[in-house]
């Protein structure tokens, strides 16, 4: 059993919070700090990145380690009889889904924002063969021209001539979260579909409001209506966690508690 990673801030009810990319919560600060006014939020870091452990091997991931650690997280910082809110954004919101399908006896109320589970989609095996060559590119061409496919893909258009360039090495790609997630965690998590049935946690699924018209926001809107969740509008497009932080964490704060916001 894998050592846990995660860091708590703030007061109020549990908050986990699953981060996207190879799942390093590089950058959260500023949203965390913001949630912590309401929330006490617990980061989790499911390799360890931001815990010192960058830099040592890392295999495949799978979704349910990851969401089978963030059970384990909860059993660690829940008091007895306490469920918590859970945010999960990218990846995350894949393990948030898996942990909602799996342990929601832990749970209060789930938001997904923008999960990449594109299986779920009428087209869903064409989008999870583009995921994989984006993986592939990555393989032959480096990070530059697998991050253009990428693109490409999650904005639903040709991707035209992708930058030259060349593999990283192997020390090189585990100093760098963003590679990580290209060779270990995009192609295990965009083949995860999401297990459907009874829940007693709720659940809400969420896109940025400008990802209109691309890809996850698709799959977002198309998810929530398969599972009869609700859905929800963010601020910003797939890293809205990132680039607006105080805009994001209001938003989340009003989805989860409502009527019972504390002033």
């Amino acid at each position: 059993m894998t050592d846990l990673h995660y860091d708590i801030t703030g007061h109020g009810p549990v908050l986990l919070l699953i981060p996207g990319g190879a799942g390093h919560p590089m950058g959260l600060d500023p949203v965390t700090d913001a949630l912590s006014a309401q929330f006490t939020v617990v980061t989790y870091d499911p390799l360890g990145l931001a815990h010192g452990r960058l830099g040592e091997p890392v295999a495949d991931q799978r979704v349910q380690d990851w969401s089978d650690g963030a059970r384990r997280v909860l059993d660690e910082t829940l008091t007895e009889g306490e469920s918590a809110y859970v945010l999960g954004t990218s990846a995350g919101a894949i393990a948030a889904l898996d942990l909602f399908a799996r342990h929601a006896e832990r749970l209060r109320h789930v938001v997904a924002h923008e999960p990449p589970c594109v299986g779920v989609l009428p087209d869903g095996a064409r989008q999870q063969a583009a995921f994989r060559e984006v993986c592939e590119v990555y393989r032959a061409k480096g990070p530059a021209a697998a991050g253009a496919l990428m693109t490409a893909v999650l904005e639903e258009r040709e991707a035209g001539e992708l930058p030259e360039g060349q593999p990283l090495t192997r020390e090189e790609e585990l100093a760098s979260p963003m590679a990580l997630s290209l060779a270990h965690v995009i192609r295990p998590f965009t083949a995860y579909v999401p297990e459907s049935g009874y829940s007693q946690a709720r659940l809400t699924v969420a896109a940025g409001t400008d990802s209109r018209d691309q890809l996850l926001y698709r799959t977002a809107e198309f998810l929530a209506m398969d599972r009869k969740a609700e859905f929800v509008e963010f601020p910003g497009g797939h890293l809205g966690i990132l680039q607006h932080p105080a805009e994001f964490a209001e938003r989340l704060t009003r989805t989860l508690l409502g009527d019972d916001l504390r002033s």
